[in-house]
């Protein structure tokens, strides 16, 4: 991660580390859902026994989120875990434990996120600031990383939590000026699905957009797999990962004239599911309607009880508002199969014949 790689979705496991089977299960959830990297808590003896099978067996890397003991992050690093996650304000005498974590570190390979966070930054910068404020913030995460610099280990990623966007992103604006350092995003304690997701697109999308940014967690009082599918929807809504299904859609007026919600809805439980980018156009009137249709891969221009089907600019079909659906979605199938046709016939040109291969 960082430099010119993909910024990566990460989310956190709810289940308790120790219950190996539990956590691998949701571990196995999230990578289905497109989680690409995966942090367990690790607060118990029992919890850091738990790593190693864990971070084994886990399709996708794990990393270890320690607090409050030292010697837990030890043992994640032995267990194997892909990166470990410490939160400088709340370990106990942590600054002095950086020269055997930076060694143990560097001997197994293991990356430290240096984890700052609002509601436990370190007391004594507290004090300094009044509260956590972006300097705070910035401080305690270069400050950190500093003492590892000192015994020459840099594999580290930092984050500076904040739970109000506006302080969050001013942090990571300053510090993205002051550190070279891969920069995991996150809103802490973000809140319900509703409020959360418009904290952190809003805060993800005025940092992302100026390349500050590694890798992101949307923090949603909500299943993890809710978090992960925000977190692929903000990366797809910036262009910065390849979209799947798109479905565009008016949000309705007094022009409309079919329900726009219902066709929206029923289309998109229609394609569920679908993973080839396609983005679909489902309109409510003559207004945008064709225009919109005829830009999207597929669409539909609704009015007077019927509607106008576009495939790739052209209008196919004129069919009646009940049959709107399923045309939609019968022609969605039709192209998609099209492109996964397309996209091996490519593959086929591009892979050299045994006879090509034997010559070289």
């Amino acid at each position: 991660m960082g430099g010119d790689a993909p910024v990566s979705v990460q989310s956190m496991t709810t289940t308790r580390t120790s219950d190996i089977g539990a956590t691998l299960q949701q571990i196995a959830e999230l990578t289905a859902s497109g989680c690409q990297i995966v942090r367990v808590a690790c607060p118990t003896q029992d919890d850091a026994d738990a790593l190693s099978t864990i971070a084994r067996k886990s399709q996708i890397p794990v990393i270890a989120d320690i607090h409050f003991q030292p010697k837990y992050v030890f043992a994640a690093i032995e267990a194997g875990c892909a990166a470990v996650r410490v939160n400088p304000g709340n370990i106990k005498q942590f600054d002095d434990k950086v020269r055997e974590i930076a060694r143990a570190a560097k001997d197994h390979g293991t990356p430290v996120r240096i984890g700052v966070n609002a509601g436990s930054l370190d007391r004594r910068l507290l004090k300094k600031y009044g509260k956590a404020t972006p300097e705070a913030l910035v401080e305690s995460a270069l400050w950190e990383a500093s003492l590892f610099e000192e015994h020459d280990f840099r594999d580290i990623k930092i984050s500076v939590k904040h739970n109000d966007p506006v302080v969050m992103v001013e942090a990571y604006k300053q510090l993205a000026a002051q550190c070279d350092y891969p920069l995991h995003l996150g809103v802490t304690e973000a809140g319900p699905a509703f409020q959360g997701t418009i904290k952190s697109a809003v805060a993800f999308g005025a940092l992302l957009s100026q390349g500050i940014g590694d890798t992101i967690r949307v923090s949603l009082s909500a299943p993890p797999a809710e978090e992960v599918k925000v977190g692929l929807q903000i990366l797809e809504s910036l262009n910065l990962k390849q979209r799947g299904l798109e479905i565009v859609s008016c949000p309705s007026c007094g022009r409309a004239q079919v329900d726009v919600y219902k066709l929206a809805e029923e289309v998109t439980a229609g394609l569920k599911g679908m993973d080839i980018p396609l983005r679909v156009a489902v309109m409510g009137c003559v207004v945008n309607g064709p225009g919109e249709a005829r830009e999207a891969d597929l669409g539909v221009a609704s009015g007077n009880g019927k509607g106008q089907i576009f495939v790739k600019g052209e209008v196919v079909r004129t069919v009646p508002e009940s049959k709107i659906v399923e045309t939609l979605i019968e022609e969605a199938f039709k192209l998609a199969e099209l492109m996964r046709q397309d996209e091996d016939d490519d593959s086929s040109e591009a892979a050299p014949s045994a006879g090509q291969e034997s010559a070289k």
